[in-house]
C-alpha cells in the first residue's frame, strides 16, 4: 500500500506529518552534502523533524518531487502537460499554473538557506514554505501562462483534446476511468499519443505507409506534408476504384489487408454513419487518427500553433477531415469543451485560408461550453484583420457571449454592467446589419413575434427576402445550428429589449441603416468555396438547400468533398483501360445490365472484392439476368381493335 493510501486512512492531509526546513533541505542536497553532514553528526545523530523515518540516499534531487502521485497513478502520462515535471510545486491557493521543477528548486535551497533560526527550529506547513518560495522567487506561474493573459488565441491544451478530462468533470473520476484502468497496464499500443486512445480490439499496429516530412521554416513557421510511400499508394489506388465501384464491401476488403488506410477509414465511417451505427462510426475515425498521428514528424506540435499543413495537399486533406470528423462526434457526445479544442487545432493548421472555415463553427462550440472570455478574445483579436462582424454568427453570438456573462454572480457589479453595455450595442449592430435574421431565430425558437415587429417594413417578409443568397446561406447555418442557444426567457426579453431600440433608430432615420443595406449589397455576393465545403460536411438541411446549383450538381466524395482548385499533386493515379476500349461486347451487354460488374482480370488488376468472393459481382449478375429472363414473355401479334385504333392496352 502506498503513501498516500496510507494518508487517506488515518484521515490526514499531506503536509500534516511533522517536517521542517531541513528536511526539505535535504532533498535539495547533493550526495556529497549530506555525506559530510552525516559525518558532523556521528553516529546518533539524526535530523529534526525526521524521528521515525530511516535516511534515504537520492542520486537525483527532483526523485522525491510529487513520487507518490507518481506511483499511484498510471493515467499521468496520458495526462501530462508541457513541462517536465507534472505539477511538482503547486500551492493549495494557487493551482492555476504548472510549476516546471527546475527554477523553482534552486529558489527552494536559497530560501532555505536564508531562514532564521527561530524558523528552522519551529515545524510549519509545507504550504507556507512553498508559498514564501513563490514570493521570493518573483514569479509563481513559470508554466504555461492562464489563456486570458499570455496564450495565443489558438494555443491548443494537450488535456483538453481528451474527452476523458471533461467527462471526468461531470461524472467523477472513477466513473469515467474505473474500467480502463486495468487495461491500461497491459496495452499493446506503446506510443503515447493525444487525439486518441488505442484500444484493444483494434488491428494489431503495423506502419501503413504513412509519413510526415519537414518543407520548409520560415518566420516562425515550420511547413509539414504527409507522404504516401509506393505501398500506400497501392493502396490508395485500390480505395478509389472500391469508392468507383460504389460496393461498400470492396472497401472492408481493401481494410482486410491495410487495415489503417486512412481515406478507408474515412469513407466507411461515413457509411456507418448512415446506417446508424454511430459507435462503429466514432471508432473507425479514432482510428484514423491515431494512424496519421503515428505517422507525425518529430517537429510537428499540436499546441504551438506554429506548424502549418497545406490543404491543397490531397495527403493533408485526410487529416484535415478526420479532425472534423472527430469533432462533431464529440460534440454530439456532449464534450463541446473538448470539440472547441479540436477546432482551434483544425484553424491553427493554415488560419489564413480556413479551408473548412472553422470560423463559421467556432463561436457556436466556444457559447455550449461556456467559455465566453474566450469568444470575447478571439473576437477583440481577429475584428481588425479578419472583419468577423460581417459573419452573422459572430455578430450574433458575440453579443450573446457579453450578455451570459453578465449574468454570472461572481463577476464585480462594475464588470456586469459594463458587459451588459456591450451586449446591448453589439445585438443592435448585428440586427441593423443582418434584419433578415431575426424573424427566421424567432420562429425557430417557437416564439411569436409582436405585430409591431412582424409588420414593419424592416424585419418583415422583404427583409429576408431581399437579402443576397450567400447571406441567406450563412444565416441558415447560423440558425440551424445555434437557435438553441436563445431559447432562455431572460435571453428572449433582453433581445426584445434591443429590437425596439433598433426599430426606433430606423424610424427616426439613422444613416448607418442605410450604410448597412449597401453594405450588404456588395459583399455578399457569391460565397467562396471553403463556405461551401463547411456546408456540405456540417449537413445542416437548411443550409444546404441553398447551395447553388454549381456545387450541388458536382459528385462529392466523403473523403475529399470540393477539393480545392489548386490541387498539387505528389503523384498521379495510373491511367485504368476504359470498357469501351476492351472490345468486349459481352462484357458491355453485362455492365448495361450491372453497373458495378467487372471482368475478373479488372479485378485482379484494381485490387477488389479478391479471394472467396471474386465471383460476387458475376453471381449478383446471372441472378439479374434470371429475373429478367422469367418475367420476358412474347406475346402474339394480334390486329388492333376497331374501338381502339390506335393499339391501347394492358401489357401482359
Amino acid at each position: 500500500m502506498s503513501r498516500r493510501a496510507l494518508r487517506r486512512l488515518r484521515g490526514e492531509q499531506r503536509g500534516q506529518e511533522p517536517l521542517g526546513p531541513d528536511a526539505l533541505q535535504f532533498v535539495l542536497r547533493d550526495d556529497d552534502d549530506a555525506e559530510e553532514e552525516g559525518s558532523r553528526r556521528g553516529s546518533g545523530g539524526r535530523r529534526p523533524g525526521a524521528a521515525g523515518k530511516e535516511g534515504v540516499r537520492v542520486n537525483n534531487r527532483f526523485e522525491l518531487i510529487n513520487i507518490e502521485d507518481l506511483e499511484d497513478d498510471p493515467m499521468v502520462n496520458r495526462e501530462r502537460s508541457d513541462c517536465a515535471l507534472p505539477d511538482t510545486v503547486v500551492s493549495r491557493k494557487n493551482k492555476g499554473g504548472v510549476q516546471c521543477g527546475n527554477s523553482e528548486t534552486k529558489h527552494a535551497a536559497d530560501v532555505t538557506k536564508a531562514m532564521s533560526p527561530e524558523q528552522e527550529n519551529g515545524l510549519e506547513d509545507i504550504d507556507r514554505i512553498l508559498e514564501r518560495i513563490e514570493d521570493s522567487s518573483g514569479f509563481s506561474c513559470p508554466g504555461p501562462p492562464p489563456p486570458s493573459c499570455r496564450k495565443h488565441v489558438l494555443y491548443v491544451e494537450h488535456r483538453h483534446l481528451n474527452p476523458d478530462t471533461e467527462l471526468k468533470r461531470y461524472f467523477g473520476a472513477r466513473a469515467v476511468l474505473g474500467e480502463q484502468r486495468p487495461r491500461q497496464r497491459q496495452r499493446v499500443y506503446p506510443k503515447c499519443t493525444w487525439l486518441t486512445t488505442p484500444k484493444s480490439t483494434w488491428p494489431r499496429y503495423s506502419k501503413p505507409g504513412l509519413s510526415m516530412r519537414l518543407l520548409e521554416s520560415k518566420k516562425g513557421l515550420s511547413f509539414f506534408a504527409f507522404e504516401h510511400n509506393e505501398e500506400y499508394q497501392q493502396a490508395q489506388h485500390k480505395f478509389l476504384a472500391a469508392v468507383e465501384s460504389m460496393e461498400p464491401n470492396n472497401i472492408v476488403v481493401l481494410l482486410q489487408t491495410s487495415p489503417y488506410h486512412v481515406d478507408s477509414l474515412l469513407q466507411l465511417s461515413d457509411a456507418c454513419r448512415f446506417q446508424e451505427d454511430q459507435e462503429m462510426a466514432r471508432d473507425l475515425i479514432e482510428r484514423a487518427l491515431y494512424s496519421m498521428e503515428c505517422a507525425f514528424h518529430p517537429l510537428f506540435s499540436l499546441t504551438s500553433g506554429t506548424c502549418r499543413l497545406d490543404y491543397r495537399r490531397p495527403e493533408n486533406r485526410s487529416f484535415y477531415l478526420a479532425l472534423y470528423k472527430q469533432m462533431s462526434f464529440l460534440e454530439k457526445r456532449g464534450c463541446p469543451r473538448t470539440a472547441l479544442e479540436h477546432c482551434k487545432l483544425i484553424l491553427s493548421l493554415e488560419p489564413d485560408e480556413d479551408p473548412l472555415c472553422m470560423l463559421l463553427l467556432i463561436d457556436h462550440l466556444a457559447l455550449r461550453a461556456r467559455n465566453y472570455e474566450y469568444l470575447i478574445r478571439l473576437f477583440q483579436e481577429w475584428e481588425a484583420h479578419r472583419n468577423l462582424s460581417q459573419l452573422p454568427n459572430f455578430a450574433f453570438s458575440v453579443p450573446l457571449a457579453y450578455f451570459l456573462l453578465s449574468q454570472q454572480t461572481d463577476l464585480p457589479e462594475h464588470e456586469l454592467a459594463s458587459a451588459r453595455e456591450q451586449a446591448s450595442l453589439l445585438i443592435q449592430q448585428a440586427l441593423t446589419m443582418f434584419p433578415g435574421a431575426l424573424m427566421p431565430l424567432l420562429e425557430s425558437c417557437s416564439v411569436r413575434p409582436d405585430a409591431a415587429v412582424s409588420s414593419h417594413r424592416f424585419f418583415g417578409p422583404d427583409a429576408e427576402i431581399s437579402q443576397p443568397p450567400a447571406l441567406s446561406q450563412l444565416v441558415s447555418l447560423y440558425l440551424g445550428r445555434s437557435h438553441f442557444l436563445w431559447k432562455e426567457p431572460a435571453t428572449m426579453s433582453w433581445l426584445e429589449e434591443n429590437v425596439r431600440k433598433v426599430l426606433q433608430a430606423v424610424d427616426a432615420g439613422d444613416p448607418a441603416v442605410e450604410a448597412c443595406e449597401n453594405r450588404r449589397k456588395v459583399l455578399y455576393q457569391r460565397a467562396p468555396r471553403n463556405i461551401h465545403r463547411h456546408v456540405i460536411l456540417s449537413e445542416i438541411k437548411e443550409a444546404i438547400a441553398a447551395l447553388p446549383p454549381d456545387v450541388t450538381t458536382q459528385s462529392m466524395m466523403g473523403f475529399d468533398p470540393l477539393p480545392p482548385l489548386d490541387t498539387i499533386y505528389s503523384y498521379v493515379r495510373p491511367e485504368r483501360l476504359s470498357p469501351v476500349s476492351h472490345g468486349n461486347t459481352i462484357a458491355l451487354f453485362f455492365r448495361s445490365l450491372l453497373p458495378n460488374y467487372t471482368t475478373e482480370g479488372e479485378r485482379l488488376e484494381e485490387g477488389l472484392a479478391g479471394g472467396p468472393n471474386h465471383n460476387q459481382g458475376l453471381n449478383r449478375l446471372m441472378l439479374a439476368v434470371r429475373d429478367m429472363m422469367a418475367n420476358f414473355h412474347f406475346n402474339d401479334v394480334e390486329v388492333p381493335r376497331e374501338d381502339n385504333p390506335e393499339g391501347e392496352g394492358d401489357w401482359d
